[in-house]
């Protein structure tokens, strides 16, 4: 709307302005809500292992039974588990299953810890540039929060395995010895990624493993007491969907896989899959993110026939595989 002076002429708008202060202190509002809600249920982990050595680190509580996550680099091996909370509560835990593959460990307590569940949030609604933060327990005494922002998605990192965990935060939210297996949290408090590790020399880059694979391992470790899957061959990444191709090739979605790699004599060789196809579907199911692939190629497709639809150069093409299990 605009305001006239007294000869008629249009003034323009005033749009009031916000100081410094403001700004800051709705960072910090909404950084000591998220911390108020999520920090309670953050854990300190502490591991013996059968030669006695010590270990340790950071979980949070997924369940009111007490099961908890963390880092499977955390508690592999362990012979003892202890978990405190910052004030100062103890229990004996156990291992229900971990998934070395994706650096997530199940444990749980039989012990109240009076501390409510974490809300998993879904990992493929983040977005680049929106608040990250990340909370640990490194001591059990005192929790330690950072903050930073997604910088990207759909990262790959390499697991103590070998093998290439997909599907991964990256942010600059850095990760204190000890933090590893607490949460990365929204500006609500609800989990995003559980964090994993920190590339040291490389200036605060940290990685965080996605909710949405964290929930597909536990959903896994919980009916079969470990993680089957069916893999294909092929290394990827979340890529956009050009809207001109599209729309040519009568594709609704937004997102696919992009296949960086595909292993030698691996069924995704043989059935004819080639670097820089888009993934777009599995057996008419949409795959618009890595975690939607992994969660796809599950323990019910190993042998069988599975139609893999791609956009090759701007055009639908389909093709058929059978998936063996991955080892």
């Amino acid at each position: 709307m605009l305001d006239l002076d007294g000869q008629g002429q249009a003034l323009p708008e005033v749009t009031p302005q916000v100081t410094d202060g403001e700004l800051l202190d709705a960072y910090s509002t909404a950084v000591i809500g998220a911390v108020d809600k999520a920090g309670p249920s953050v854990v300190h982990i502490a591991v013996k292992n059968g030669q006695g050595r010590q270990g340790g680190g950071s979980g949070f509580v997924v369940s009111s039974d007490g099961l908890i996550f963390t880092n499977s680099h955390v508690v592999s091996g362990a012979k003892t588990i202890m978990v405190g909370t910052a004030d100062g509560h103890r229990a004996a835990a156990r291992i229900i299953g971990e998934d070395p593959d994706s650096d997530i460990a199940v444990i749980r307590t039989d012990e109240n810890l009076a501390a409510a569940p974490l809300i998993l949030h879904d990992s493929k609604a983040i977005k680049r540039g929106q608040l990250a933060i990340a909370i640990g327990n490194p001591l059990g005494f005192e929790q330690t929060v950072t903050t930073g922002v997604i910088s990207a998605i759909g990262r790959s990192l390499r697991a103590s395995t070998g093998r290439l965990i997909d599907d991964v935060i990256q942010t600059d939210a850095a990760l204190n010895p000890g933090n590893s297996g607490g949460p990365l949290v929204d500006s609500r408090g609800r989990v995003i990624g559980v964090n994993t590790a920190v590339i040291l020399g490389a200036q605060g880059i940290c990685f965080s493993v996605a909710s949405n694979t964290a929930l597909y391992v536990l959903s896994q470790i919980l009916q079969h007491g470990r993680v089957r899957r069916a893999a294909i061959g092929v290394e990827g990444q979340q890529s956009v969907v050009p809207r001109h191709i599209a729309r040519h090739a009568g594709v609704t979605q937004e997102m696919g896989v992009r296949v960086m790699k595909v292993v030698d004599k691996s069924p995704a060789d043989d059935g004819g899959i080639k670097s820089g196809d888009l993934i777009i579907a599995i057996d008419g199911h949409a795959v618009s993110g890595v975690d939607d692939l992994l969660r796809l190629l599950n323990h019910e497709r190993v042998g069988h026939e599975t139609r893999v639809t791609v956009l090759r150069r701007g055009e639908l093409r389909e093709r058929f595989i059978v998936p063996v299990e991955r080892r």
